[in-house]
């Protein structure tokens, strides 16, 4: 078990959404400072919520981005140009949406942080036709267009909300990447198969699963076969007095 203290602060990535918990580094942070880190493979920006804490490492934090840097005078010019165009574009995108009647829901609009792109993300309960509305978008915008459709688990990652577990959800509060979660995890795990309850609001498997398995394969690498699992060892806890 790593017992070690990291250093972590909490940010909203685009100002938008949940604050999130990543990791601070050394850095010297105020709420509100904008700093830079790196989201599915682009380089973003986001806005500070809390003075960074340091606190006992635990295995979901394997999954934490951390800041890359805290945004200095150039980048502040180009937050603040991508904020303009985020705004203008989703205006626009909607807009279009409504002349065209598409069966899609714009959710988010993201323009690349160091290089020439716009991406365009949405719901949608079917294939959506979008090659007229990507020509006006070009069009308009002078620059690489790219639609993206996200799923369930990105959906309320964006939105938010509280599991069971009565915490901020995971991908909303401080997971960056959706890793698979399947049901190997769960027989691994000897949970039942059919339980509502290992589901998350957005309706696929909960992420908490994987932790729990990546646990688990790890502490089964130092026992025999067929002993099973102890995750949890008291005997290992502090006392107090």
């Amino acid at each position: 078990m790593d017992l070690s203290l990291v250093s972590i602060t909490e940010i909203k990535v685009r100002d938008r959404g949940v604050a999130k918990k990543v990791g601070a580094r050394d850095f010297a942070l105020e709420p509100g400072d904008r700093v830079i880190l790196e989201m599915n493979e682009e380089v973003t920006y986001g806005v500070v919520y809390g003075r960074p804490q340091r606190t006992p490492f635990v295995p979901p934090m394997r999954d934490m981005k951390t800041i890359l840097r805290k945004a200095d005078e150039a980048d502040l010019q180009a937050i603040a140009r991508q904020e303009r165009l985020a705004g203008e574009a989703m205006a626009y995108w909607r807009d279009l949406i409504d002349a065209h009647r598409l069966p899609m829901k714009a959710v988010e609009v993201v323009p690349a942080f160091d290089h020439p792109k716009i991406t365009f993300m949405f719901t949608a309960d079917e294939r959506v036709d979008f090659r007229m509305i990507v020509k006006e978008l070009a069009g308009r915008f002078r620059t690489r267009i790219q639609m993206q459709q996200i799923g369930a688990r990105d959906e309320a990652k964006h939105l938010g909300g509280l599991g069971v577990c009565g915490l901020v959800l995971c991908c909303a509060s401080f997971l960056t990447e959706f890793k698979p979660v399947t049901m190997k995890m769960v027989r691994a795990q000897g949970l039942p198969m059919d339980d509502n309850k290992l589901l998350g609001l957005c309706g696929r498997l909960k992420c908490c699963l994987a932790y729990e398995y990546e646990e688990g394969s790890r502490a089964s690498g130092a026992r025999a076969p067929g002993e099973g699992f102890q995750l949890i060892q008291p005997e290992r806890l502090p006392t107090t007095h």
